[in-house]
């Protein structure tokens, strides 16, 4: 059981066809598992595909299309990774306007391995200290964001982490930001 409490909190997360499975099922059984209610949320509708690196994985039904999910109904965004997942996502303009819409409601945003590339096209990296997969790197840089090789990074309220390796410390900060709630540092 987690030591923090954020039952009834709605927790979004933002994916499509490709997503590294291990980056949705692990912080969505720690939402879960702390009272939590997560929501999976797609450009897509009906099922899709999650990948265990490059083989295919286990497919997940859609709950909310992003072009209909509004986040002032939810208390927290999770992007998950997965190369394909985050190239598609990062062009979506639903999902470019849902995520930017966290940051200008101060709400908590974790993000892991490929999915900080949906922070830059959202127009939210610039300014921000993260992390990601380390073949972000220059785009983060050059989005203007403040990127370093560390196992979890939290700068108010954006949680970012590399690979699945880091999947324990990410968990522990995302349910910790959820806990906290809002941050007025947390902005687009």
């Amino acid at each position: 059981m987690s030591e923090h409490n954020i039952s009834g909190k709605k927790v979004a997360f933002l994916l499509t066809d490709g997503v590294e499975q291990v980056e949705l099922t692990s912080p969505w059984n720690a939402v879960k598992e702390a009272g939590g209610i997560p929501t999976l949320v797609s450009p897509k509708t009906g099922h899709l595909q999650g990948y265990d690196g490059t083989e295919k994985g286990q497919t997940f039904a859609v709950d909310l299309a992003v072009a209909e999910a509004d986040a002032s109904d939810f208390h927290a965004l999770v992007i998950p990774g997965g190369v394909v997942n985050a190239d598609h996502l990062r062009v979506d303009k639903d999902a470019q306007a849902f995520t930017r819409a966290f940051f200008e409601q101060h709400k908590p945003v974790a993000s892991i391995c490929h999915g900080p590339w949906l922070l830059i096209d959202a127009g939210v990296a610039s300014g921000r200290n993260l992390t990601s997969y380390h073949t972000l790197r220059t785009d983060l840089l050059n989005a203007g964001a403040n990127w370093s090789d560390q196992e979890v990074v939290v700068d108010q309220g954006l949680v970012t982490s590399r690979n699945p390796h880091d999947l324990p410390a990410f968990n522990a900060k995302l349910l910790e930001e959820i806990a906290e709630g809002e941050h007025a540092g947390q902005t687009a």
